[in-house]
């Protein structure tokens, strides 16, 4: 009887059973592309977690500047990714990075941060401590992971993939704005030239380089309002949740 009145409750609101089969959806693309914003609104709408991949990156790489190890030796920052209590928190609705107990939302974000983040990243025993606990989060489905190598690496059978791209002159804009709210000052055309490097940086790298998954859906960002890309990939989530759900009924 409960199935009965399920079936039929379902065909009257055919999102109403999601929670039947919760996704996993991968957002990946290069800095500034406008991931983090995007992956964080979608989980908010499909009352989804939202994992922050990068920002785990940011605080092994923090951790690596405030210890002064030289990015240079990956054996001692391997050894220090190992150990180090990397924890994702949602409050208020707000994403919170910690460094075991203390709050490093804000200081992963500054510019030395941003600099040496790809050249931390790229070390084979940083990305295996963090590829594991990526995939522990995601485990259980209903999550939203953005990253670089999300939907080719840490979760290539992710049930919707995203690939978000947008001209350097405008995700540099993206940038200085984010760093002016921050108090940080930095010339665009700087920014330009760093965004320019670090895609280089990420997409050569020999581990998880940077790169577009086959079956990922590709979106231009750069004349989108947040709005815009959000419903796209909401609306993307919904379609594969009620094949899911019609499939599970017939």
């Amino acid at each position: 009887m409960v199935a009965r009145e399920a079936y039929f409750r379902y065909i009257k609101n055919p999102y109403c059973f999601a929670s039947l089969k919760k996704l996993v959806i991968a957002i990946d693309g290069p800095a500034a592309s406008g991931k983090s914003t995007t992956a964080r609104l979608v989980a908010r709408k499909l009352g989804y977690l939202h994992i922050d991949t990068g920002a785990m990156y940011r605080a092994i790489t923090l951790r690596v500047l405030e210890e002064k190890i030289s990015l240079d030796d990956d054996a001692r920052i391997g050894a220090l990714a190992e150990k180090t209590d990397v924890r994702l928190e949602r409050l208020e609705e707000e994403n919170k990075v910690y460094l075991s107990d203390r709050d490093v939302s804000r200081a992963i974000r500054n510019p030395e941060v941003t600099r040496s983040v790809s050249t931390v990243s790229s070390y084979p025993a940083v990305r295996s401590v963090m590829v594991r606990e990526q995939r522990k989060l995601a485990a259980r489905g209903g999550v939203v992971l953005e990253g670089r190598d999300i939907g080719t690496v840490v979760l290539p059978e992710a049930d919707l993939k995203i690939y978000l791209v947008a001209n350097v002159a405008e995700r540099a804009r993206r940038r200085k704005k984010e760093l002016d709210l921050a108090g940080e000052k930095i010339e665009e055309q700087k920014l330009v030239q760093e965004l320019i490097d670090r895609d280089t940086r990420d997409s050569s790298r020999e581990i998880s380089p940077l790169r577009k998954a086959d079956d990922a859906v590709e979106i231009d960002t750069s004349h989108l309002t947040i709005e815009q890309q959000v419903e796209f990939i909401v609306r993307r989530a919904k379609e594969i949740i009620k094949k899911l759900n019609a499939s599970h009924y017939r």
